[in-house]
């Protein structure tokens, strides 16, 4: 009788950690550490393929966009989804069954729209395969382990599909950026002298800009050879900051520098010197602020998201300006009527100067995410730790923003008009941005 009763213990013992199972793992994921790493993996390999500055924003974006969705679906009604807000991206219902677990289903459509839009297919892969694994030991069973992979990829799939009619795989075919013998115009610089890159990226469908022309920024200073002119003096003002450079000054240029076309020359011998891009320092200012502010998974993935989406448009705004004016670059109009032998301490990108792509994406990404952390939010920035730099350290978002933007008259490759109209545009874009898009229900972001 005593061996019947205990073995009637045990089997209720057994038969209560077999019902508990199924929630073990619902705190597998709890915050956006998985889908940070997966950003980083893509940063990792939008620097190995060597994406532009503004195809890397759209790389960033899209993958970000889908694992917000799926983020969606799991705040209980408190986040709104995007679909019906950006530019046609219609909305369309997703069935979510009780073997879906949610947090796998947002990384997994990450990791499947983040594959689809990079060269280096297969370390995508590897890096999802070792997240995988590692999710899989921690106790979620087989069968909701796929179904959520399958619903995430489900998805990704839809987002994939919008991504594709935003006119980027057509404008691949696009005619080449053609050098004007005007004497105000771009011309490439050393010391690989690149053609112009992405000359028609205006014509990529923005996320949430009514055309890439909306805030159009007020024409640059009139080009001018004299000496005392107005255009002369803003030549003459780079050449004398980078003549007079202070270490602190130098600092700041090297920190923002985030130039992936970066080639360094010694003797006869080039070679290529990898770096992040302007957009993908941002996504990782904004991957720092959500852990700093120890926001749960579905919140870093409405960070991730609204930023990608800033920069996208920021990027799109900005070379619709840079390709309408084709602005001569400092290096270029101080070494034929100033110095032949000056050079920038930074290397020139290979586009034309107006407007500053750095002062409008960054101010757009600053002012998006100040709408969801608050202005004086302390971060220390360790982005560009990983290639050589040391941190920096912020009171604001705002504040970063305006370093980066300086940061181009002190490398030696913008004007400050650049700086001073691409800031101003920037800003205009993250507030109308921060105005159009509700992810929280029922209220718009306050800044």
């Amino acid at each position: 009788m005593r061996m019947l009763k205990r073995l009637f213990v045990l089997l209720v013992i057994f038969a209560f950690g077999v019902g508990c199972q199924p929630k073990d793992y619902q705190n597998v994921i709890t915050d956006g550490s998985y889908q940070i790493a997966a950003q980083d993996k893509l940063t990792e390999i939008i620097i190995h393929d060597i994406f532009s500055p503004p195809v890397a924003s759209r790389i960033y974006a899209y993958p970000a966009i889908a694992a917000y969705e799926v983020a969606v679906l799991a705040g209980n009604g408190e986040y709104k989804t995007l679909m019906g807000q950006l530019n046609a991206f219609e909305k369309v219902d997703f069935e979510v069954t009780e073997d879906v677990y949610l947090p796998l289903a947002s990384l997994a459509a990450y990791y499947k729209v983040g594959t689809t839009l990079i060269f280096s297919e297969d370390m995508m892969r590897d890096h999802k395969n070792a997240a995988f694994k590692e999710l899989k030991s921690k106790g979620i069973p087989n069968d909701v382990f796929e179904g959520s992979v399958a619903f995430g990829e489900k998805v990704a799939d839809y987002v994939i599909a919008y991504s594709k009619k935003d006119n980027y795989h057509q404008s691949r075919s696009f005619e080449k950026y053609t050098i004007s013998s005007d004497p105000n115009s771009w011309q490439p610089t050393p010391p690989m002298y690149m053609e112009g890159i992405e000359p028609h990226w205006n014509k990529i469908r923005p996320f949430v800009l009514e055309s890439p022309s909306q805030f159009k920024s007020e024409p640059a200073t009139a080009f001018d050879s004299k000496p005392g002119s107005d255009f002369f003096r803003e030549a003459e003002e780079v050449f004398n900051v980078v003549k007079n450079l202070t270490k602190e000054q130098s600092d700041i240029a090297f920190f923002w520098d985030c130039n992936p076309y970066k080639v360094n020359v010694k003797g006869h011998v080039m070679f290529a010197e990898k770096k992040i891009t302007p957009g993908g320092h941002w996504m990782g200012i904004a991957a720092i602020s959500s852990k700093t502010a120890n926001q749960d998974w579905i919140g870093a993935a409405e960070t991730l998201a609204k930023t990608s989406i800033a920069l996208f448009d920021g990027f799109i705004a900005c070379w619709d300006e840079k390709y309408r004016s084709v602005l001569i670059r400092p290096e270029t109009y101080i070494n034929k009527y100033i110095d032949e032998e000056w050079l920038p301490i930074l290397q020139t990108p290979p586009f034309p100067e107006y407007t500053s792509g750095h002062s409008v994406i960054s101010n757009a990404a600053a002012e998006t995410l100040t709408s969801l952390f608050g202005d004086g939010f302390h971060f220390v920035d360790s982005t560009e730790v990983a290639y050589g730099l040391p941190i920096r350290e912020f009171e604001s978002f705002r504040i970063a923003a305006d370093e980066a933007a300086i940061s181009r008259l002190y490398g030696g490759i913008h004007y400050m008009p650049a700086i001073v109209n691409g800031a101003s545009k920037g800003k205009k874009i993250g507030q109308y941005l921060v105005g159009k898009i509700e992810t929280k229900n029922g209220k718009l972001a306050e800044k």
